[in-house]
């Protein structure tokens, strides 16, 4: 683009920092980005292991999920484990919270919704067998597509959990926090995205009816700010984004990149 020129206006590239529960995200629209660089439109692009190598998927609406979290801390009575009589023991206490807690998805939440409860820490005890420990914590997220469903969620998580533990008869202490919104694409942008897509790696290999992601993402504040669209871009096979054998696939560079300067060519023509 710096090259070329080949567009009538300006194009702001944004460095986002802290996308990993920072909301480096929320931090620059605070700060006045859209303003500060008149911004009248905003686009995000993400790689996606198993869709085929530079092919796009996308979808006008809801198309990754609220991401919230929690940790809940247990007291109870430490002791012996020979005398568990004598203790209040937060590990069975944490497990019954543990198995309760799936029942508000599968039990509460309207079928055809969509919500994930998943508990992704659970701690207590130490190295020693023999003794029954005096706290547990256990943590974790919950990913929504819709306020309603989101709401609900927080208020049955924290009347089990209250419910549980006072009938385990353990003290408890409940962190709940609403984390990123929805990534919401506006349907007007998600269609732009789509063509000028279309153009750069031929309408094959471009799909707009991709299922809903649970996984979360700070570009929700931006698309809150201006209207949008976020879409994937497909690296191939191989392991998943978080997966410990996660390996980016450079090949797809060019795809990127093609698409970003095709995006803003089509959006401002020169003449």
């Amino acid at each position: 683009l710096a090259e070329t020129r080949n567009f009538a206006g300006t194009a702001v590239v944004i460095f986002q920092p802290a996308e990993e529960g920072g909301a480096g995200g929320r931090a620059m629209v605070d700060d006045g980005l859209m303003e500060r660089f008149g911004i009248e439109e905003v686009y995000g692009l993400h790689n996606a292991p198993g869709l085929p190598l530079g092919a796009v998927s996308t979808r006008v609406g809801a198309v990754m999920a609220a991401a919230d979290t929690f940790e809940v801390r247990l007291k109870g009575l430490g002791g012996h484990a020979a005398r568990p009589n004598k203790c209040v023991d937060p590990i069975i206490a944490g497990a019954q919270i543990v198995t309760a807690l799936q029942t508000i998805v599968a039990r509460n939440v309207d079928p055809v919704e969509s919500a994930v409860l998943s508990i992704t820490r659970f701690h207590a005890g130490t190295s020693a067998d023999n003794i029954i420990p005096q706290t547990a914590i256990i943590g974790g997220t919950v990913r929504t597509l819709d306020e309603e469903v989101r709401r609900l969620m927080d208020k049955r998580f924290k009347d089990l959990v209250a419910a549980m533990a006072s009938g385990m008869g353990v003290e408890v202490e409940i962190d709940y926090e609403w984390g990123y919104p929805v990534v919401v694409n506006h349907a007007e942008q998600t269609a732009f995205a789509a063509k000028v897509a279309r153009d750069v790696v031929g309408p094959d290999q471009v799909k707009t009816d991709m299922p809903p992601r649970l996984g979360g993402e700070d570009f929700a504040y931006m698309l809150q700010a201006r209207p949008g669209a976020f879409v994937f871009m497909g690296i191939g096979d191989g392991a998943g984004v978080h997966h410990p054998e996660y390996d980016f696939n450079d090949d797809v560079i060019p795809h990127g990149i093609s698409y970003w300067a095709k995006l803003v060519e089509t959006a401002m023509p020169v003449g």
